[in-house]
């Protein structure tokens, strides 16, 4: 088991890349996959031109396997009483700042995975096709599973975990709860069914037939090995690459991750709608991390100006500042050289 990873794909080294939307693009996914490990390249922010264009760059730099990676929430519908309640939270922080509240656009919309976004894939045919928050319609999965592509899935429970094997995914990526950016529940919305990977993992192992990858809290070699020992058929990382030469990290978000602060992270929908992991700042201290905030993804739309407003002045206090519980391996290297170590001690 812990070694079909890497035959199922014919990769080098049991290291997946985590998809991370906003702070990497193209580059990275190719840098880790001609490193040995699997590159992913995070399409949930992205129109379907900008998709294409990144997945022509893979294509140019690297012919080794790599993942392309989806949301597939249901798009939400406008709740102006709950939008009104988040704006009015933020009114005193648009005062401060000298923001007009009546001059803000509405919430920057995700689309979750799509048949236009198939039919651009078809084209590429990558190894791996991943989704968050669940799985597309069923036609959507059959239409990937048709032009070769193994699907892999995030699960946060056990009961995802069976789920999504009677979907019929190829590999499950159990997400504990110390893994930075969104949680990737999709049969609860209950926070405190969110479980630690060394507590989720084993369970999960035990009741799936399929390869079960270990994400949250993997920092380094030692941890890569530990979820290995577990019966982790692979090891997929994320925080750890934020630093990375072909990160696209903002210069807030960098400074943050290398500040002690930066042991102190919470799960908060202030910044998007949905439960994500960030190192807390002054938003989520002054407000919660959790609150009636406008469904996901709308809740952007409003804290957006503050965070444009704020890093301009080189703060991070209104930014998501994605990172999980341990950021103690991230690193400014090149992600080849990230991915070689993480896989040292096996």
């Amino acid at each position: 088991m812990q070694t079909s990873i890497q035959t199922m794909l014919k990769l080098e080294l049991p290291i997946i890349q985590a998809p991370m939307a906003g702070v990497q693009g193209s580059a990275m996914a190719i840098a880790v996959s001609n490193a040995g490990g699997l590159g992913s390249l995070p399409c949930a922010m992205l129109c379907l031109e900008a998709m294409r264009d990144e997945l022509n760059s893979i294509a140019a730099g690297t012919d080794k396997p790599y993942n392309v990676n989806f949301f597939c929430h249901t798009a939400p519908s406008a709740d102006a009483q709950r939008e009104a309640g988040w704006r009015a939270e933020l009114a005193p922080y648009y005062a401060e700042y000298g923001i007009d509240a009546d001059s803000i656009a509405a919430g920057a919309r995700r689309d979750p995975f799509s048949a236009e976004a198939l039919e651009i894939l078809q084209a590429f045919r990558p190894a791996v096709v991943s989704f968050h928050f669940g799985l597309p319609a069923a036609e959507l999965l059959a239409g990937v599973k048709s032009i070769g592509s193994r699907v892999f899935c995030s699960a946060t429970t056990v009961a995802e975990a069976i789920w999504l094997e009677q979907q019929g995914v190829d590999a499950i990526i159990a997400q504990g709860v110390e893994a930075g950016g969104h949680r990737g529940m999709f049969l609860t919305e209950d926070i405190t069914s969110q479980v630690g990977t060394f507590a989720l993992l084993p369970q999960i192992v035990q009741a799936v037939k399929l390869p079960v990858i270990a994400a949250g809290g993997i920092a380094d070699a030692d941890g890569v090995a530990a979820v290995i020992g577990f019966g982790a058929a692979a090891a997929q990382v994320g925080t750890a690459y934020l630093l990375c030469d072909e990160a696209t990290t903002s210069d807030v978000h960098r400074a943050a991750l290398q500040d002690p602060a930066a042991r102190h992270t919470a799960l908060t929908n202030r910044f998007s709608g949905r439960p994500a992991r960030s190192i807390v700042n002054r938003v989520m201290r002054e407000l919660g991390p959790m609150g009636e905030v406008s469904p996901f993804p709308l809740a952007a739309g409003a804290i957006g100006p503050l965070r444009s407003a704020a890093e301009a002045r080189g703060l991070g206090d209104f930014s998501p500042l994605w990172s999980g519980q341990n950021a103690s391996g991230c690193r400014a290297v090149s992600a080849a050289q990230m991915t070689r170590a993480l896989a040292a001690k096996l």
